[in-house]
Protein backbone atom coordinates (compact mmCIF):
# COMPACT_ATOMS: atom_id res chain seq x y z
CA UNK A 1 0.00 0.00 0.00
CA UNK A 2 1.29 3.60 -0.46
CA UNK A 3 2.16 5.66 2.11
CA UNK A 4 0.24 8.72 2.12
CA UNK A 5 2.90 10.92 3.34
CA UNK A 6 5.17 9.63 0.51
CA UNK A 7 2.26 10.78 -1.94
CA UNK A 8 1.73 14.24 -0.12
CA UNK A 9 5.98 14.95 -0.62
CA UNK A 10 5.82 13.96 -4.19
CA UNK A 11 2.87 16.23 -4.40
CA UNK A 12 4.40 19.10 -2.71
CA UNK A 13 7.48 19.17 -5.41
CA UNK A 14 5.55 18.83 -8.57
CA UNK A 15 3.48 21.97 -7.34
CA UNK A 16 6.09 24.13 -6.05
CA UNK A 17 8.17 22.82 -8.75
CA UNK A 18 11.93 21.68 -6.32
CA UNK A 19 12.52 19.39 -3.60
CA UNK A 20 13.31 22.65 -2.08
CA UNK A 21 10.01 24.25 -2.19
CA UNK A 22 7.98 21.52 -1.36
CA UNK A 23 10.23 20.77 1.74
CA UNK A 24 9.41 25.18 2.67
CA UNK A 25 5.41 24.14 2.10
CA UNK A 26 5.20 20.95 4.30
CA UNK A 27 7.93 21.92 6.75
CA UNK A 28 10.39 19.67 6.52
CA UNK A 29 14.21 19.44 5.63
CA UNK A 30 14.90 18.90 1.88
CA UNK A 31 16.80 15.84 2.88
CA UNK A 32 13.62 14.60 4.92
CA UNK A 33 11.80 15.31 1.61
CA UNK A 34 14.45 13.48 -0.69
CA UNK A 35 14.10 10.66 1.39
CA UNK A 36 10.15 10.20 1.35
CA UNK A 37 10.50 10.65 -2.31
CA UNK A 38 13.56 7.60 -2.55
CA UNK A 39 11.03 5.36 -0.43
CA UNK A 40 8.32 5.58 -2.72
CA UNK A 41 10.61 5.53 -5.73
CA UNK A 42 11.45 2.05 -4.03
CA UNK A 43 7.68 0.56 -2.94
CA UNK A 44 6.89 1.58 -6.77
CA UNK A 45 9.69 0.35 -8.58
CA UNK A 46 9.90 3.33 -10.96
CA UNK A 47 12.07 5.96 -11.28
CA UNK A 48 10.09 9.24 -9.83
CA UNK A 49 12.11 12.32 -10.34
CA UNK A 50 15.27 12.88 -13.33
CA UNK A 51 17.62 15.29 -13.59
CA UNK A 52 16.72 18.43 -16.16
CA UNK A 53 19.51 20.81 -16.36
CA UNK A 54 20.01 22.41 -12.90
CA UNK A 55 16.66 21.45 -11.47
CA UNK A 56 14.51 18.23 -11.66
CA UNK A 57 11.53 16.99 -13.59
CA UNK A 58 8.67 14.66 -13.35
CA UNK A 59 8.67 11.22 -15.29
CA UNK A 60 5.52 10.46 -16.35
CA UNK A 61 5.24 7.80 -13.92
CA UNK A 62 5.48 10.65 -11.15
CA UNK A 63 3.00 12.93 -12.56
CA UNK A 64 0.32 9.68 -12.79
CA UNK A 65 0.96 9.26 -8.92
CA UNK A 66 0.74 13.04 -8.29
CA UNK A 67 -2.84 12.84 -10.15
CA UNK A 68 -3.49 10.10 -7.60
CA UNK A 69 -1.86 11.52 -4.50
CA UNK A 70 -4.13 14.47 -4.94
CA UNK A 71 -7.76 12.47 -5.31
CA UNK A 72 -6.25 10.61 -2.24
CA UNK A 73 -5.10 14.00 -0.28
CA UNK A 74 -8.72 15.35 -1.18
CA UNK A 75 -10.58 11.97 0.75
CA UNK A 76 -8.23 12.33 3.47
CA UNK A 77 -9.10 15.87 4.28
CA UNK A 78 -12.84 15.12 4.46
CA UNK A 79 -12.43 12.65 6.54
CA UNK A 80 -10.85 14.92 9.01
CA UNK A 81 -13.43 17.45 8.54
CA UNK A 82 -15.75 14.86 9.42
CA UNK A 83 -14.18 13.28 12.38
CA UNK A 84 -13.87 16.99 13.78
CA UNK A 85 -17.70 17.15 13.08
CA UNK A 86 -18.80 14.19 14.91
CA UNK A 87 -16.15 15.12 18.05
CA UNK A 88 -17.85 18.70 17.81
CA UNK A 89 -15.17 20.20 19.00
CA UNK A 90 -11.78 21.87 17.43
CA UNK A 91 -9.14 19.37 17.54
CA UNK A 92 -6.60 18.66 14.82
CA UNK A 93 -3.40 20.78 12.89
CA UNK A 94 -4.77 24.15 11.86
CA UNK A 95 -2.68 25.57 9.12
CA UNK A 96 -2.78 29.53 8.91
CA UNK A 97 -1.07 31.89 6.52
CA UNK A 98 -1.49 35.80 6.89
CA UNK A 99 0.12 38.68 5.09
CA UNK A 100 3.04 40.39 7.05
CA UNK A 101 1.26 43.15 8.42
CA UNK A 102 -1.78 41.45 9.50
CA UNK A 103 0.93 38.56 10.60
CA UNK A 104 1.69 41.34 13.02
CA UNK A 105 -1.12 43.69 13.78
CA UNK A 106 -3.58 40.90 14.43
CA UNK A 107 -2.71 37.62 14.26
CA UNK A 108 -0.73 37.16 17.64
CA UNK A 109 -4.12 38.21 19.51
CA UNK A 110 -5.78 35.75 17.58
CA UNK A 111 -3.34 32.59 18.14
CA UNK A 112 -3.21 33.03 21.69
CA UNK A 113 -6.98 33.29 22.19
CA UNK A 114 -7.30 30.55 20.33
CA UNK A 115 -4.65 28.41 21.93
CA UNK A 116 -5.91 29.45 25.30
CA UNK A 117 -9.99 28.39 24.64
CA UNK A 118 -9.17 25.23 22.44
CA UNK A 119 -6.03 23.28 23.77
CA UNK A 120 -6.78 20.66 21.64
CA UNK A 121 -5.87 22.59 18.04
CA UNK A 122 -2.70 22.76 17.03
CA UNK A 123 -1.78 26.35 15.26
CA UNK A 124 0.55 26.75 12.31
CA UNK A 125 1.02 30.15 10.76
CA UNK A 126 3.14 31.02 8.00
CA UNK A 127 3.78 34.79 6.70
CA UNK A 128 3.36 35.33 2.83
CA UNK A 129 2.19 37.70 0.73
CA UNK A 130 -1.91 38.12 -0.47
CA UNK A 131 -1.32 37.41 -3.53
CA UNK A 132 -0.01 34.43 -2.95
CA UNK A 133 -2.32 33.12 -0.07
CA UNK A 134 -5.20 31.98 -2.32
CA UNK A 135 -3.45 29.69 -4.28
CA UNK A 136 -2.26 27.72 -1.29
CA UNK A 137 -5.49 27.48 -0.31
CA UNK A 138 -6.81 26.32 -3.27
CA UNK A 139 -4.44 23.65 -3.04
CA UNK A 140 -5.02 22.63 0.08
CA UNK A 141 -1.10 23.45 1.30
CA UNK A 142 -3.43 26.13 3.66
CA UNK A 143 -6.82 25.67 5.31
CA UNK A 144 -7.52 29.33 6.19
CA UNK A 145 -5.69 32.00 5.20
CA UNK A 146 -6.26 36.26 6.43
CA UNK A 147 -5.48 38.01 3.06
CA UNK A 148 -6.31 41.72 1.81
CA UNK A 149 -7.05 43.32 -1.73
CA UNK A 150 -7.52 46.59 -2.67
CA UNK A 151 -10.56 49.07 -3.37
CA UNK A 152 -8.94 49.40 -7.44
CA UNK A 153 -7.60 45.40 -7.46
CA UNK A 154 -10.05 42.86 -6.53
CA UNK A 155 -8.49 39.48 -5.16
CA UNK A 156 -10.06 36.66 -7.12
CA UNK A 157 -11.33 33.65 -5.26
CA UNK A 158 -10.80 29.99 -7.38
CA UNK A 159 -14.02 27.46 -7.80
CA UNK A 160 -14.05 25.92 -4.27
CA UNK A 161 -12.48 28.80 -2.46
CA UNK A 162 -14.20 30.89 -0.06
CA UNK A 163 -12.90 34.96 0.08
CA UNK A 164 -15.18 36.21 3.84
CA UNK A 165 -15.20 39.77 3.78
CA UNK A 166 -13.87 41.01 7.36
CA UNK A 167 -13.37 44.70 7.58
CA UNK A 168 -10.88 47.34 5.66
CA UNK A 169 -7.92 49.10 6.73
CA UNK A 170 -7.40 52.31 6.11
CA UNK A 171 -4.31 53.66 5.01
CA UNK A 172 -2.55 57.02 5.09
CA UNK A 173 0.47 59.36 3.61
CA UNK A 174 3.45 59.18 6.03
CA UNK A 175 5.34 62.72 5.27
CA UNK A 176 8.78 63.90 7.53
CA UNK A 177 8.15 66.70 9.56
CA UNK A 178 8.64 69.90 7.80
CA UNK A 179 7.57 68.46 4.30
CA UNK A 180 5.56 70.68 2.46
CA UNK A 181 3.00 68.25 2.56
CA UNK A 182 2.92 67.91 6.60
CA UNK A 183 1.55 71.78 6.05
CA UNK A 184 -1.51 70.37 4.96
CA UNK A 185 -4.65 69.12 6.88
CA UNK A 186 -5.65 66.35 3.80
CA UNK A 187 -4.04 65.40 0.78
CA UNK A 188 -5.04 64.57 -2.82
CA UNK A 189 -4.04 62.77 -5.20
CA UNK A 190 -2.74 65.97 -7.39
CA UNK A 191 -0.49 66.73 -4.56
CA UNK A 192 1.22 63.66 -4.90
CA UNK A 193 2.87 64.67 -8.10
CA UNK A 194 6.83 65.08 -8.35
CA UNK A 195 7.55 63.62 -5.21
CA UNK A 196 10.03 60.83 -4.22
CA UNK A 197 8.77 57.69 -2.29
CA UNK A 198 9.50 54.87 -0.51
CA UNK A 199 7.63 51.66 -1.90
CA UNK A 200 7.54 47.92 -1.33
CA UNK A 201 9.21 46.21 -4.33
CA UNK A 202 7.51 45.47 -7.62
CA UNK A 203 5.09 42.08 -7.37
CA UNK A 204 3.81 42.89 -4.17
CA UNK A 205 -0.08 44.15 -3.69
CA UNK A 206 1.23 47.76 -2.34
CA UNK A 207 3.57 48.52 -4.62
CA UNK A 208 1.10 47.64 -7.17
CA UNK A 209 -1.68 49.80 -5.87
CA UNK A 210 0.69 53.11 -5.51
CA UNK A 211 1.41 52.48 -9.40
CA UNK A 212 -1.90 52.13 -10.56
CA UNK A 213 -3.01 54.55 -8.45
CA UNK A 214 -0.78 57.35 -9.65
CA UNK A 215 -0.56 56.18 -13.17
CA UNK A 216 -3.92 56.89 -13.35
CA UNK A 217 -3.81 60.14 -11.96
CA UNK A 218 -1.34 60.90 -14.91
CA UNK A 219 1.52 60.62 -12.61
CA UNK A 220 4.44 58.58 -13.45
CA UNK A 221 6.08 57.41 -9.65
CA UNK A 222 9.44 58.40 -8.37
CA UNK A 223 9.87 55.28 -6.45
CA UNK A 224 13.34 56.13 -4.67
CA UNK A 225 13.66 53.41 -2.02
CA UNK A 226 11.76 49.63 -2.54
CA UNK A 227 11.75 48.63 0.57
CA UNK A 228 9.86 45.56 2.05
CA UNK A 229 9.48 46.36 5.88
CA UNK A 230 7.37 49.02 6.69
CA UNK A 231 9.17 49.86 9.75
CA UNK A 232 12.03 50.62 7.85
CA UNK A 233 9.84 52.23 5.34
CA UNK A 234 9.42 54.77 8.58
CA UNK A 235 12.71 54.97 9.50
CA UNK A 236 13.49 56.62 5.79
CA UNK A 237 10.84 58.84 5.92
CA UNK A 238 11.84 59.60 9.51
CA UNK A 239 15.16 60.53 7.96
CA UNK A 240 13.77 62.87 5.44
CA UNK A 241 14.49 60.30 2.40
CA UNK A 242 10.81 60.27 1.03
CA UNK A 243 7.33 60.03 1.21
CA UNK A 244 5.60 56.57 2.08
CA UNK A 245 1.49 54.89 2.04
CA UNK A 246 1.24 52.62 4.65
CA UNK A 247 -1.92 50.76 6.03
CA UNK A 248 -2.66 51.18 9.59
CA UNK A 249 -2.79 48.02 10.52
CA UNK A 250 0.28 46.79 11.92
CA UNK A 251 2.16 49.91 11.26
CA UNK A 252 2.94 50.51 15.23
CA UNK A 253 3.91 53.46 17.04
CA UNK A 254 5.58 56.54 14.50
CA UNK A 255 8.87 58.06 15.63
CA UNK A 256 9.91 61.68 16.30
CA UNK A 257 10.16 63.29 12.90
CA UNK A 258 7.02 61.40 11.07
CA UNK A 259 3.69 62.91 10.73
CA UNK A 260 0.58 61.45 9.10
CA UNK A 261 -1.61 63.27 6.56
CA UNK A 262 -5.11 61.39 5.04
CA UNK A 263 -5.35 61.34 1.43
CA UNK A 264 -8.98 61.98 -0.62
CA UNK A 265 -9.63 59.14 -1.80
CA UNK A 266 -8.98 57.47 1.18
CA UNK A 267 -7.05 54.11 -0.26
CA UNK A 268 -8.58 51.12 1.77
CA UNK A 269 -7.59 47.79 1.23
CA UNK A 270 -10.29 45.30 2.18
CA UNK A 271 -9.52 42.16 4.20
CA UNK A 272 -10.69 38.79 3.76
CA UNK A 273 -10.28 35.28 5.47
CA UNK A 274 -9.69 32.17 2.97
CA UNK A 275 -10.67 29.31 2.75
CA UNK A 276 -11.83 26.18 0.95
CA UNK A 277 -15.69 25.61 0.70
CA UNK A 278 -15.36 21.84 2.16
CA UNK A 279 -13.74 23.32 5.49
CA UNK A 280 -16.37 25.24 6.08
CA UNK A 281 -17.99 22.75 8.21
CA UNK A 282 -15.08 22.38 10.55
CA UNK A 283 -15.38 23.23 13.75
CA UNK A 284 -11.05 24.52 14.33
CA UNK A 285 -12.07 26.56 10.95
CA UNK A 286 -15.59 28.03 12.34
CA UNK A 287 -13.87 29.12 15.61
CA UNK A 288 -10.69 30.70 13.93
CA UNK A 289 -13.23 32.77 11.31
CA UNK A 290 -15.34 33.78 14.73
CA UNK A 291 -11.64 35.20 16.47
CA UNK A 292 -10.77 37.33 12.73
CA UNK A 293 -13.88 38.60 12.91
CA UNK A 294 -13.74 39.84 16.24
CA UNK A 295 -10.39 41.02 15.81
CA UNK A 296 -11.19 42.96 12.79
CA UNK A 297 -14.78 44.29 13.64
CA UNK A 298 -16.24 42.18 10.56
CA UNK A 299 -19.88 41.22 9.94
CA UNK A 300 -21.62 37.81 9.64
CA UNK A 301 -20.25 34.98 8.91
CA UNK A 302 -21.54 32.57 6.72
Amino acid sequence: MLDLSRLRALHAVQLHGSVGGAAQALGYTPSAVSQQIAKLERETGTTLLERQGRGIALTDDALMLVRTAGQMLELAEQAEVALEERKGRPAGRLRLAAFPSGARGLMPGVLAELAAAHPELDLRMTEVDPHLSVGLVARGEIDLALAHDWDIAPMPAPEGVRAIRLGEDRCEVLVPAGHPLAERDTLHTADLAGRRWISQPPGTVCHDWLHTTLRGAGQEPDVAHYVAEFQTQIALVAAGLGIALLPRLGRGPLPDGVVLRPLDPVPTRRLFAVTRDCLLRRPAVGVALRALRDATGGGPLP
